[in-house]
């Protein structure tokens, strides 16, 4: 046998300086790679290889880190090629430490506390489903917190799959099942439903578990759906997604919104009909609506009323181009839906029904909220509601009409008969005025529709029990 291959012999060719260097080398890695998670930057470039250009923020912020240290620079020129220690596979490794200890200290903080479970999904860059974990739970000095613990592989979205995965990262921290007082996820079926849903299979191992939707989300998605109802409502909304899809779907048409935009606020100032205080003239663009992202309607609604002429130039420039005659058909439809005086009617009516509801939905997601504030802001909320449905009939339809002025938009005249769509035949009965019409079937309507649904999710018991909690 090789006595220089022998295994005492090769150990002890390593001293104790090899030791120091070693650890030393991966002190600068450890240090690399936290900066880059704490940033939220990605580790890997496209090409690591020596000739690329850029190597990705890993390896780039060693070499910016050799530049400033002599000592660190030895170590890595004179480190065995086998123990650089910069492959993927230890960037990994380190992660994963940090991972692991970061739920230590979680599962430390938690202690033998009872904890609520949040679980959502979380798709990643390369399309593979993944459920992310959130504990929240109230510490030793009695402040409540809220912990992301960590991001699980799915491979199916089933009730039974999700459970069992829950279950895993549970069992292997040693939290207990027994331990769960509340379970939140959004309103998807398989996790609500009332028998077969997530939350009743956890409901039916831990009794005390239970399940609460996001107030703040709900509300929103409650609030637009309602509203929805309305049928003139219904159609602003679809249109306005086409709108966005129309307008937002290529980068020249975006630019020329943003350029138009631009030419509107300098003619303004140029006339001194805008302020010029620090935050406002700000150009922006169409925001689209997300029915699962909260405030989001609100925004939508508000960027097509401050961005409208451009908008419709936009829509008029894509008509003139050479375009299919299918899609210059359908920017024509459009066009014409919302330079309607009815389409821009229900705009400015849901802008100012959502700011009062936004109000209420941001202040539901702050984290200090108390119940007794909540049930102050639900009564506000539908005080304002009912203010604007006895007072400000007059007011919207004024600013209406002024909006459509001076953007050479139709107006009907308010004491004639409302004829309905393509001229349907009506029963005498329902002879009214186009004033009624806009006053009562939309303007009545949507606002009822907004209090009858609080008044459904904010009852008197209800409000009475949270208050007494």
């Amino acid at each position: 046998m090789n006595q220089s291959q022998h295994i005492q012999h090769v150990f002890h060719k390593y001293t104790t300086q090899d030791v120091v260097d070693n650890r030393l080398r991966v002190k600068f890695l450890i240090r690399t790679a936290r900066y880059l998670a704490l940033q939220g930057s990605a580790f890997r470039g496209h090409d690591e290889s020596k000739s690329s250009d850029n190597r990705g923020n890993f390896l780039k912020l060693l070499e910016v880190l050799v530049e400033d240290n002599e000592i660190f620079a030895n170590l890595i020129s004179k480190a065995p090629r086998n123990a650089i220690y910069t492959s993927p596979k230890i960037q990994k490794e380190i992660f994963h430490i940090y991972s692991m200890k970061v739920r230590k200290t979680i599962r430390e903080e938690i202690g033998d506390a009872k904890f609520c479970i949040i679980i959502d999904e979380a798709c990643d860059k390369s399309k593979k489903e993944q459920m992310a974990i959130v504990l929240r739970f109230v510490d030793k000095d009695g402040i409540v917190r809220e912990r992301f613990f960590g991001l699980v592989h799915v491979s199916e979205t089933s009730v039974q799959t999700l459970k069992k995965e829950i279950y895993f990262v549970l069992y292997n921290h040693t939290l207990e099942i027994q331990n769960i007082r509340g379970q939140g996820y959004d309103g998807a079926s398989n996790m609500r439903d009332e028998w077969n849903g997530l939350q009743a299979l956890i409901l039916k191992d831990c009794p005390y578990a239970y399940y609460i939707h996001c107030l703040a989300h709900l509300l929103q998605l409650t609030l637009v759906a309602v509203s929805q109802v309305v049928i003139p409502v219904h159609h602003v909304f679809t249109k306005l997604t086409s709108v966005l899809n129309i307008v937002g779907a290529f980068c020249k048409r975006n630019d020329e919104l943003k350029h138009a935009k631009a030419d509107e606020i300098a003619h303004m100032l140029a006339l001194d009909e805008r302020e010029t205080s620090k935050g406002l003239n700000q150009i922006g663009t169409l925001q689209r609506a997300s029915e699962t992202q909260r405030g989001s309607h609100f925004k939508s609604v508000s960027s097509l009323i401050n961005m409208f002429s451009e908008t419709c130039d936009v829509l008029i420039n894509i008509m003139e181009d050479r375009v299919t005659y299918a899609s210059r058909e359908d920017v024509d439809a459009t066009y014409e839906v919302i330079t309607s005086f009815e389409f821009v009617f229900v705009l400015h009516l849901m802008k100012n029904i959502m700011v009062i509801a936004d109000l209420f939905s941001q202040a539901l997601q702050c984290q200090s909220q108390d119940i007794l504030n909540v049930m102050r802001l639900v009564s506000s909320t539908k005080v304002l509601l009912q203010k604007m449905r006895d007072e400000e009939w007059q007011n919207l339809l004024e600013k209406v009409i002024s909006f459509c002025k001076a953007r050479n938009i139709d107006i009907p005249y308010m004491n004639a008969q409302y004829i309905a769509r393509q001229g349907r035949a009506r029963n005498k009965k329902d002879d009214f005025t186009m004033e009624h019409h806009y006053r009562v079937n939309i303007f009545y309507a949507a606002i009822d529709s907004q209090l009858q649904e609080l008044n459904i999710q904010f009852n008197d018991s209800s409000v009475e029990l949270l208050m007494l909690s």
